[in-house]
């Protein structure tokens, strides 16, 4: 092994390499520091923009995913809707996306056949999407209620063999994320606020002005995984495991490929970038509150070196993490916003009189920024409910 990398050193990369310690300016650059950002929920890309880059505002934000579009919305990693920059988006898309789609399109067919829509799911399945797609092309962005007879999918719903119905969403939302998955349409700008999910769709090659270069997936898993290691290390193959959602092989391939290199943990083994094996000297005392799913909080599986003993109460039963307070690269409390759009905070440990100071200033920012929007997490933590009520 090259080195031993101790908790404090992880901690001081985090901060350094997050834009946490030391903020960036843009969208873009908050994106690039932590490789992607989360959006399952929509406020959380927004939120986790502010805590690295608190001089953008939220149309600012805005500006860079719809008008300038230097940051597009993918599904990646673990069926998971991903926030990345135009350079990165094809490397997920190779490494992460392509490897959802046969079987997603395959539960796809089966759920036409079980719900009676049709006998021959794969053929009713491929007229759908073509429909669809050309819809959705010629008249986008466009939202799913208003496709329309014209991709007549929009009154159907999913139903099991039992005739239970499959979750409350109608096939044409299903049919719109497999062509998504697909790299065929992306979901464009939203209806309302920044807080809304409710979003039209757009032709991918007509949203990005082209269509996305194409690359080798084994490639492009090598150039995802040094990226994530340059914002990410030292991390444990289970940690990369999690975070890509690839296969042990897949993981250990591309880590040859970059010519990773090993380093000691406290809890066993490590990878880091070839030019990667320096110590970070640590930053001074800083606080941050970050959203629910923020990428910091959920950018490594094993996460005893920043969490401590607090996912009980900071994460619900799923795994999802809530809104979080970090002192100096660790995981002190958490925060929420009451219906009145006050920002409330507590903290689990003691950090002391400095650093309580620095998340104080730091909830008065929030308060600031959020500007009388309130946000309530998609999934709520035990921690996040005491603080709301």
């Amino acid at each position: 092994m090259a080195w031993f990398a101790s908790n404090d050193e992880r901690r001081a990369r985090l901060g350094a390499r997050h834009g946490l310690a030391a903020p960036v300016e843009t969208a873009l650059e908050a994106a690039r520091a932590v490789t992607g950002l989360h959006s399952s929920d929509p406020a959380t890309v927004y939120l986790s923009v502010r805590a690295r880059a608190a001089a953008a505002s939220p149309a600012d934000i805005s500006s860079a995913l719809y008008e300038e579009r230097s940051l597009v919305r993918i599904y990646g990693m673990r069926r998971t809707l991903w926030v990345v920059d135009r350079e990165t988006h094809p490397l997920v898309s190779h490494s992460s996306t392509a490897r959802l789609r046969a079987p997603q399109r395959r539960r796809l067919e089966k759920m036409v056949e079980d719900s009676g829509i049709a006998e021959d799911g794969q053929a009713w399945l491929t007229a759908a999407l073509e429909r669809t797609e050309r819809v959705v092309v010629e008249e986008g962005p466009i939202l799913a209620r208003d496709l329309g007879e014209r991709a007549p999918t929009e009154k159907l719903m999913f139903h099991n063999r039992r005739g239970e119905l499959i979750g409350a969403t109608r096939a044409s939302t299903r049919i719109l994320t497999q062509l998504a998955l697909e790299s065929r349409v992306i979901r464009a700008d939203p209806v309302g606020t920044w807080v809304s999910s409710q979003y039209r769709w757009s032709g991918m090659e007509q949203w990005l002005g082209g269509p996305i270069p194409s690359m080798a997936p084994d490639r492009a898993r090598a150039e995802l995984l040094r990226r994530w290691l340059g914002r990410f290390g030292p991390a444990t193959e289970v940690d990369m495991r999690w975070w890509t959602g690839w296969t042990a092989a897949q993981t250990r391939r591309a880590l040859v490929e970059i010519g990773a290199v090993e380093v000691g943990l406290p809890e066993g083994s490590g990878y880091v970038n070839a030019d990667d094996a320096e110590a970070v000297p640590p930053a001074g005392p800083w606080a941050a509150l970050l959203p629910s799913l923020d990428p910091t909080v959920m950018g490594w599986k094993e996460r005893g070196w920043y969490l401590g003993d607090h996912a009980g109460r900071l994460f619900d039963r799923n795994g999802n993490a809530g809104p979080t307070v970090w002192v100096d690269g660790r995981v002190v409390g958490g925060w929420s916003q009451r219906k009145t759009g006050e920002v409330a905070y507590g903290l689990l440990e003691d950090v002391g009189a400095e650093r309580a100071a620095l998340v104080e200033a730091e909830a008065a920012r929030l308060q600031d920024w959020l500007d009388d929007v309130v946000v309530t997490p998609r999934f709520a933590t035990p921690f996040d409910k005491t603080l709301r009520s």
